[in-house]
C-alpha cells in the first residue's frame, strides 16, 4: 500500500491510494484532472473516490470525475451532504478497496458526518486519511459541531489509533498549526524542533506530510489539552474547556498580521457562487 499526495488548489492535498497489485483510489480530488494526471504518472486507474466531507475543497470535484470515470464508486459520510456521493457510509463500517482494508471512522465537528478513512494492507503500516478533523500540528476548526463532539473526535478516536499509524490530513498548514502550538505549548522541545524541520521543508517546496500519530502525540498541542502547562495558558480546567479554548485562540492567533491568508483559507469553505445558487450540474 502507498500513497501518492497531490496538491490542489491553494494548500489543499488530494492522495492516490494504490494497493500492492495496483488497485487505486483517490481521496479528496478537488481537481480532478491533477488526480488523474498523477494516476497516469503512476501507471494507474482510479477506481474510487474516497471523500472526507463535504466542504467544496474537498467534494467539489466528484461530479466532474464521475463525468471523466462513468461509473466510478464516490464514498462519503451517511450524515454529510457529499456532492455525487454513490455510496454513503456509517461510523465503524468497513469495506475492501483491492487488498485494502478501510474502517470508517466518523469525526464529527469540522461537518458533521465528517469521515477518516483508516485503511490497512498486509505488510504496510496502517494509514489514516483525516481530511479536516486533524492537521500536522492542528485540526479544523469546530464549524458544525460542539467542543464534546471536537474532544470525542480528536482524544476518543484518533489519538488512541497505535502510534505508528501514518497520518495524512487535507491541508498544508504545518508551520502555522506549530508557530501557534509554539506559544500555546512554549515548554515542549519536540514543537521547536518539528516548527523548524517543517520550515526547513517548505523553504525548499517540500510537503511536511505524512506524519504519525506518535508524532502528533508529541506536537500537537490539540493532542496535549490535558497538560497542566498547556492548561495554564488557556486558564481552564477541563480538558474539554482546554480543546475549545486552544480552538478558539488558534481562529484569531494570525489575525490581523496574516489578515490575507486567513481569509483565503475561510473562504475555500464557501463554494463558489455558481455552486451556491444551484447553477453549476
Amino acid at each position: 500500500m502507498r500513497v501518492v499526495p497531490v496538491p490542489t488548489l491553494k494548500d489543499n492535498y488530494a492522495y492516490l491510494l494504490i494497493d500492492k497489485d495496483g488497485y487505486t483510489a483517490v481521496v479528496d480530488p478537488a481537481e480532478p484532472k491533477k488526480a488523474l494526471q498523477a494516476a497516469q504518472q503512476e501507471g494507474v486507474s482510479i477506481s474510487t473516490v474516497l471523500t472526507t466531507h463535504h466542504h467544496w475543497d474537498h467534494a467539489g470535484g466528484n461530479n466532474e470525475i464521475a463525468q471523466l470515470i462513468p461509473g466510478i464508486t464516490i464514498i462519503g459520510g451517511e450524515n454529510d451532504k457529499v456532492e455525487g456521493c454513490t455510496r454513503p457510509v456509517a461510523h465503524n463500517e468497513e469495506f475492501k478497496l483491492g487488498n485494502i482494508h478501510v474502517k470508517c471512522l466518523e469525526t464529527p465537528y469540522h461537518t458533521l458526518g465528517h469521515i477518516c478513512f483508516l485503511c490497512k494492507e498486509e505488510g504496510s503500516p496502517d494509514i489514516i486519511f483525516t481530511g479536516d478533523t486533524m492537521f500536522v500540528g492542528g485540526c479544523g476548526r469546530c464549524f458544525a459541531g460542539t467542543p464534546s463532539q471536537m474532544f470525542s473526535s480528536l482524544i476518543e478516536k484518533l489519538s488512541k489509533l497505535p502510534p505508528e499509524t501514518v497520518m495524512y490530513p487535507g491541508h498544508e498548514y504545518t508551520v502555522q498549526n506549530l508557530e501557534f502550538a509554539a506559544a500555546a505549548d512554549k515548554e515542549n522541545p519536540a514543537v521547536h524542533d518539528k516548527l523548524a524541520w517543517a520550515k526547513a521543508q517548505r523553504a525548499k517546496g517540500l510537503p511536511t506530510v505524512p506524519s504519525t500519530i506518535g508524532d502528533e502525540l508529541r506536537c500537537n498541542v490539540f493532542l496535549r489539552c490535558d497538560q497542566p502547562s498547556v492548561a495554564a495558558w488557556c486558564n481552564r480546567a477541563s480538558a474539554v474547556e482546554v480543546l475549545a479554548e486552544l480552538r478558539r485562540r488558534k481562529d484569531h492567533f494570525t489575525w490581523p498580521a496574516s489578515a490575507v491568508s486567513r481569509v483565503i483559507s475561510l473562504i475555500q469553505h464557501i463554494p463558489p457562487l455558481s455552486r451556491h445558487m444551484g447553477l453549476q450540474h
